[in-house]
């Protein structure tokens, strides 16, 4: 139980701290706004995303109890897809973070930017898929894993948010910005490796 709750934990970091659209729209709120309207939209969009993750669980569930033999298959395509997002990661390219021309963010602007990110989605079935399914509780595993997400977001994005401008003068030089990406992606990969090991 612990290798494979240390590898949630690391891989529901890695997939909340990882730059996408939520993140790099908390880094521009906090830069444009101040900490307290960054703040609306870090709880929002952490909430939103705990939600994402317990709808994917449920379903995914419903799904292994249904088809018992696609577990395996799951948790492969699962891990492929988590390797191929590392490796994407690892090999993007230097790119310059412009903020947007954010008018207003809110918690639930927050909330609806993660119920539409499809990173979102993938990262959460991909995540239930790994260390939900096939667990003896289930339920308790979602539940678990939901908690977890909800932590490793309001982290995640809140970093980009707190962090704001200086976080994104820092990426804009390329030696950093690769540093960064393929940090992630090497952690990342790791996470899929340690569940199954």
């Amino acid at each position: 139980m612990n290798s494979v709750f240390l590898a949630m934990v690391v891989f529901a970091f890695v997939g909340a701290v990882t730059p996408g659209p939520v993140n790099l729209i908390a880094t521009s709120t906090a830069a444009q706004f101040g900490k307290s309207t960054a703040a609306k939209h870090v709880l929002g969009a952490s909430v939103a995303y705990a939600l994402v993750v317990f709808i994917t669980g449920n379903t995914l569930n419903s799904l292994v109890e249904w088809l018992p033999r696609i577990e395996l298959a799951m948790q492969i395509v699962g891990s492929a897809f988590l390797s191929y997002l590392a490796y994407k990661i690892y090999t993007a390219p230097f790119g310059r973070l412009d903020i947007e021309d954010e008018r207003h963010s809110s918690w639930l602007s927050g909330a609806l930017v993660q119920l539409l990110n499809p990173k979102a989605w993938l990262v959460a079935m991909s995540g239930v898929s790994l260390y939900v399914v096939g667990q003896s509780e289930q339920q308790v595993w979602l539940w678990m894993y939901t908690l977890v997400s909800l932590i490793a977001c309001l982290i995640g994005v809140g970093l980009w948010a707190v962090v704001g401008t200086m976080f994104t003068s820092q990426l804009q030089e390329q030696r950093k910005q690769l540093f960064f990406n393929r940090s992630m992606a090497i952690i990342l990969l790791a996470s899929v490796l340690m569940i199954w090991l």
